[in-house]
């Protein structure tokens, strides 16, 4: 399915919204409220907005697998009510879950798509053999779609919503949980269709992805905020955004108390870097509270970029404070290693998944493992936590070995899984019930940190609602209070913000700087290059070992060529993975 010839895009509407709202239940709030905009032929389109926003709503809508409550939507020319199954015909859509069968093969996943959407069978061997190259799935047909790699999976779900060539192509964030390899693999294969014709609405929790759309639909609590370009929403914080550098003392520190000034709306740490956003154009070089913080701290203006237009509009981020880590007794710096991984090995079968791992952590650092899908990532956590036995090696945390004292070396661990590990089918209240009863709180102590919890979360509004049922931030948000209300001196998180929108994720990593300060260790994993920038070290994991171990800015400075001079961490991430296949290739 490459492009052979490159179509050109036009303002011509190909998808006509107007005055949609779509109310689920009339004792809260419309999903979507009067929202009018055009998506035009021949375009990539992105649909922004925290959780909640309503993108997949109006996804659905599009696709007339919902009846709007309001106003009227055609698909060229199709009215999404009475032609439904004419825009079925010409649409193709990707689910924002994985939607395919599991416990099919990749062929088998693509028969029974082209059974639902009419492909004839005298096409089908040419249709399925252009999938295949397109998507590289070629050697895995007879794979079970349930052991495919989170980025592999992505590319099946892509090729069945291609089995009959669309007019227009929905992605309801297709890139969630996928590591910056195989996102960047879909972006080029998305950018192929365009050169086709066809019309792309890519709906997205990475806003960078977002910034290279040609047009951009953001939405808010089911209400339009803005439609155009990425450039224009840009232009809102000209002369507003700038960079702290040259710092020596504590960068978390300093990203606190930069959050904390009066014109500041946001601010985030980039390696050694603290990069912020303020409310208006400042009168001054600086009102100086920073300078006196730190004399030889360097301030200077810096482009902006489509996230801080995009934080901006939506009133600003949730500020610096931490009441998590307000209320977490600071533990004594010894200067111990408080996490230890010494030649750890799994192997399952003949497949080994963890391959002679070995690191340390002292106390108080944020220690990330990246790397791509399938590359072991999870494995290690497991490990680590004492969730999985090593076929060799040991892992030590606070100086105890979790196979030979696992119960006392658990009670220093909180940790937070890759998926959404708790109980779908108990409430929230329930849910934190059960697991402070797990963490052995008892009496009054256990009502006083679950009241805890729920206040720093303000999990008020959700405590009867079963788990399952919650939006994701606030799932997330169960998730991490089930992990640290007994004040674990180690967390572990696995992708603790997969999937949640930038304005949530900022407020986990305020808890998880402030936790830290107070000598809390974390380690976690994350396909977000921008939350990576946060932790103190990183070890690159690919093919089941570290392949590379530094800081944020050691390994961009790896990455340095005449003509890029500074990389950005996921073009590192990217070179450092391709500099080590080409040395094993030379060297096989």
């Amino acid at each position: 399915m490459q492009a052979t010839t490159k179509s050109s895009s036009s303002n011509e509407p190909l998808v006509i919204i107007d005055n949609i709202s779509k109310t689920f239940d009339p004792l809260f709030p419309p999903a979507l409220q009067n929202i009018s905009s055009n998506i035009p032929k021949g375009q990539m389109v992105g649909l922004a907005g925290p959780d909640g926003a309503g993108k997949t709503t109006l996804i659905r809508l599009i696709a007339g697998l919902l009846l709007p409550s309001q106003g009227k939507i055609t698909v060229d020319t199709f009215d999404t009510i009475r032609d439904a199954t004419s825009i079925h015909n010409i649409i193709g859509y990707m689910p924002q879950r994985f939607g395919l069968y599991e416990d099919l093969t990749v062929i088998q996943n693509l028969n029974l798509y082209a059974d639902l959407k009419g492909l004839p069978t005298p096409e089908r061997p040419d249709t399925y053999k252009k999938l295949l190259a397109f998507t590289a799935l070629q050697p895995f047909t007879q794979r079970l779609a349930g052991n495919l790699s989170g980025g592999m999976k992505q590319k099946l779900g892509l090729a069945c919503a291609l089995i009959r060539n669309p007019t227009l192509l929905l992605l309801d964030e297709p890139s969630v949980g996928v590591d910056p390899i195989s996102r960047r693999e879909l972006w080029s294969m998305v950018h192929d269709l365009l050169a086709e014709g066809i019309s792309v609405v890519w709906s997205t929790a990475y806003l960078d992805e977002a910034e290279k759309c040609d047009n951009v639909i953001l939405l808010n609590e089911g209400k339009l905020l803005y439609q155009g370009t990425p450039k224009q929403l840009c232009q809102r914080v000209d002369k507003r955004t700038f960079q702290i550098t040259n710092i020596t003392d504590n960068r978390r520190q300093i990203l606190s108390h930069t959050l904390q000034q009066d014109n500041v709306i946001d601010g985030i740490i980039q390696g050694s870097n603290v990069r912020f956003v303020t409310k208006t154009p400042p009168n001054t070089p600086f009102d100086n509270a920073l300078i006196h913080l730190n004399s030889d701290l360097n301030i200077t203006p810096t482009s902006p970029r489509f996230e801080d237009a995009f934080i901006d509009i939506l009133g600003g981020g949730p500020g610096g404070r931490s009441v998590l880590a307000e209320k977490t007794p600071t533990l004594p710096n010894t200067g111990d290693f408080m996490v230890e991984a010494d030649a750890l090995t799994k192997k399952f079968g003949d497949f080994t998944a963890a391959n002679n791992i070995s690191f340390k952590i002292p106390r108080g650092e944020i220690f990330g493992l990246l790397g791509p899908n399938g590359a072991g990532k999870s494995t290690i956590f497991k490990m680590m936590c004492g969730l999985l036995k090593p076929t060799s090696g040991k892992a030590f945390v606070g100086g105890l070995d979790l196979q030979v004292a696992p119960s006392q070396g658990r009670a220093h661990v909180g940790y937070m899984a890759q998926k959404f590990s708790l109980y779908g089918n108990l409430s929230v209240q329930q849910n934190l019930d059960f697991f402070a009863g797990i963490y052995n709180l008892q009496g009054a102590h256990k009502r006083e940190m679950t009241q805890e919890m729920i206040e720093i979360f303000n999990l008020h509004e959700f405590l009867n609602v079963n788990a399952e049922a919650l939006p994701l931030g606030y799932k997330q948000r169960l998730a991490l209070s089930c992990s640290v209300m007994h004040h674990p001196q180690v967390l572990f998180l696995d992708e603790p913000t997969s999937g949640v929108d930038p304005i949530t994720r900022r407020e986990f990593w305020n808890h998880i700087n402030g936790l830290v300060e107070k000598g809390v260790t974390v380690m976690v994993t994350t396909h977000f290059m921008d939350e990576a920038e946060y932790c103190d070290r990183i070890a690159l994991i690919y093919h089941s070992q570290i392949i590379n171990i530094g800081t944020p800015d050691a390994l961009k400075d790896k990455a340095k060529t005449p003509t890029n001079l500074t990389p950005t961490l996921e073009e590192a991430f990217i070179d450092l993975i391709e500099q080590y296949d080409v040395g094993k290739n030379h060297v096989s």
